[in-house]
């Protein structure tokens, strides 16, 4: 025995009971009677019809075995370190106090200035012997001798 389901309140139709109705397009809808047909070519919507299935399943009405809602697990939070410092550093970094940070800021924003300092310096002079050792610049069409300003 085939068991049909109602196509407007989801209701079970036995055989040899409901309405069929066909579609322009050969779709089959049926109906367990001529109120949820009537519904259907209303076009009224079954979730806003308080006796279908389709309203009591989206309004969670008559499940009666639900049990106690799922526990969520919490987050445990860890630290750990960073790849560039490991856990003791950012503890140590966290501990100091403002002006040690900034004692340590200025020894080194003057180190890094010290540095720079050292390295245009060492650019400097061999640059500087360069330019006194080179003679007037001569291209290679003058070396040859072309035509010589015609």
């Amino acid at each position: 025995m085939k068991v049909e389901s109602d196509s407007f309140s989801h209701y079970k139709i036995y055989p040899s009971r409901g309405r069929l109705f066909v579609r322009g397009d050969s779709k089959v809808f049926r109906f367990t009677g001529s109120k949820t047909e009537s519904l259907f070519l209303q076009r009224k919507n079954p979730r806003k019809i308080a006796w279908t299935t389709l309203y009591r399943r989206m309004h969670k009405k008559g499940i009666t075995e639900e049990v106690s809602k799922k526990r969520t697990r919490r987050t445990v939070k860890h630290q750990r370190g960073i790849v560039g410092a490991s856990l003791a550093d950012i503890a140590a970094k966290r501990n100091q106090t403002a002006a040690d940070r900034t004692a340590a800021r200025t020894a080194a924003i003057t180190k890094a200035k010290d540095e720079k300092k050292a390295k245009e310096a060492k650019k400097a002079k061999p640059a500087a012997a360069a330019t006194r050792a080179s003679a007037p610049k001569v291209s290679k069409q003058q070396m040859k001798g072309g035509k010589g300003g015609r």
